[in-house]
């Protein structure tokens, strides 16, 4: 709205100066009209003066009123030449003035050659010719012309001068009127900002208040949740080892027990209980249903002490994970490239069993805690030459950048690859996913995720069957172990 004001303004301005310029073009116009019909006063003067005393000063002042008669005739000429009404009434006056020159000279002539009589006698018939009336009639024209216009221009500049003037002053008052609003509305916003800003205060301190709660509530139902794993898996142990007793117990029984009922069923037959060359260990000859008995035991205890060794592996691997929660981080500064050089030297017996090549490329350095990040990576490469493709060159990239404070590492293989449907479950605990074909417990993965996330960092997988596998991990770069803690 200012600009508008201000354009406005100019503008209006602009006409008013305009119209004013007009205006003063008239003035000179009428002065220059004033000025060419006084020089011809004072050439006619000079030439009666003359006439009666035929002194030279007034041949002089004749002399120079003519020279400037003609000059300032163009001169106005000039001036009106973008009038066609005064162009047209100049004509007349020029030819008028041209006239009464000739009228001049030939007066001064007659004065010059002591003809005295006839000088009188021109300039008195040259007063009675239409020369004089002529130059009277053009300039009243002219004249009359230039005051129609001056009236005209007058009015225009004084109406553009008023109406850039009000302009001006209705500007100049909405623009006080917006300032006060302006400045009403900044006052009302910064009310409402300051409001805001106490309310936000009060907010956050609350909000920190119930977030520490809920951190210590957390901290401690997380505590406890590690605790009661641990009594857990340490009491699922103990029944475990009598049941993994009494198994052993109950196989080494076995031979008694089928003796003594081979020894039953022969008593009632002539064949022999045992063959003649067999010793007290000897399996005992066993006949239909005895011998499918003796089978389904075996059988039977080949899944209870199975079942017993897997129970046996998951207990120690949950009594692995509360014992790596309960441990506290200690970040030191680490160079990734080293570490990841150790690991591939602890697993260069497996690289070559499945002819397989790591590739270790540039790796950035950090601050983290050591142990973890041979945690996190042993099991990565670990699962990469597990799931390698049967009869492919095993082909295993490793390699880092950094991006706004965190290292970014991508550990890359040409194995059998990952539905993109099980990409979430190979996270999760106890599952896994594909072909199971491999040892495992399903906790690997689940384990290296709840590292990185423990080391402040993020974990995510790229893969298609058949295509290969990517994991990506984004770790700080700079950790400290103070915000692990206030965050579990």
């Amino acid at each position: 709205m200012l600009v508008a004001i201000s354009v406005t303004s100019v503008l209006l301005v602009n006409k008013a100066r305009d119209a004013s310029g007009l205006v003063v073009h008239t003035v000179e116009v009428e002065s220059q009209l004033s000025n060419l019909l006084l020089e011809i006063r004072r050439a006619e003067s000079a030439t009666r003066a003359y006439l009666l005393t035929s002194a030279p000063q007034f041949l002089a002042e004749y002399e120079t009123a003519a020279a400037n008669i003609l000059p300032a005739a163009d001169q106005l000429a000039k001036i009106t030449s973008d009038n066609p009404v005064q162009v047209q009434n100049y004509a007349k006056l020029r030819a008028a003035i041209e006239h009464r020159l000739t009228e001049f000279a030939r007066g001064i002539d007659r004065i010059k050659n002591n003809d005295v009589a006839t000088s009188v006698k021109v300039l008195r018939e040259g007063t009675a010719t239409g020369a004089v009336r002529a130059i009277a009639e053009a300039g009243r024209d002219m004249r009359a012309e230039e005051d129609r216009l001056f009236a005209l221009r007058t009015q225009a500049a004084d109406r553009a001068q008023v109406l850039a003037s009000s302009v001006t002053i209705a500007g100049s008052g909405l623009v006080i009127a917006l300032a006060g609003f302006s400045v009403f509305l900044v006052r009302r916003s910064s009310r409402a900002r300051d409001e805001a800003e106490t309310k936000l205060r009060d907010n956050n301190l609350n909000l920190e208040a119930a977030i520490d709660e809920r951190t210590a509530d957390l901290r401690e139902a997380n505590d406890e949740i590690q605790r009661f794993a641990y009594i857990v898996s340490h009491d699922l142990r103990s029944p475990l080892v009598n049941i993994m007793g009494f198994t052993s117990e109950l196989e080494e029984l076995r031979s008694d027990i089928f003796r003594r009922i081979a020894t039953l069923s022969r008593e009632q037959s002539d064949s022999p209980l045992v063959p003649e060359n067999a010793t007290d260990t000897a399996e005992p000859l066993l006949e239909g249903a005895d011998k499918q008995l003796s089978e389904d035991f075996t059988e039977a205890l080949g899944f209870i002490k199975s079942s017993i060794g897997k129970m046996d592996r998951l207990i120690s691997a949950i009594l692995n994970l509360t014992r790596e929660g309960r441990r506290e981080f200690q970040p030191v500064r680490i160079d990734t490239r080293e570490l990841m050089e150790g690991i591939v030297s602890t697993v260069a017996h497996q690289v070559a069993e499945a002819q397989a090549n790591i590739l270790i490329g540039e790796l950035p350095q950090i601050v983290s805690d050591r142990l973890a990040l041979e945690q996190i990576f042993s099991n990565l490469i670990d699962n990469a030459l597990k799931y390698l493709k049967t009869g492919v060159p095993g082909e295993i990239t490793v390699r880092g950048r950094t991006k706004l404070g965190f290292a970014i590492f991508e550990l890359s293989d040409n194995g059998r690859g990952i539905d993109p449907k099980d990409h979430r479950r190979i996270f999760e605990l106890f599952r896994r996913a594909g072909t199971q074909d491999k040892p495992g417990q399903g906790i690997g993965l689940a384990h290296v995720r709840a590292l990185v996330r423990r080391l402040g960092g993020t974990m995510s997988v790229a893969s298609e069957l058949h295509q290969g596998s990517t994991f990506t991990i984004t770790l700080p770069i700079n950790w400290s172990a103070k915000r692990n803690t206030e965050k579990r």
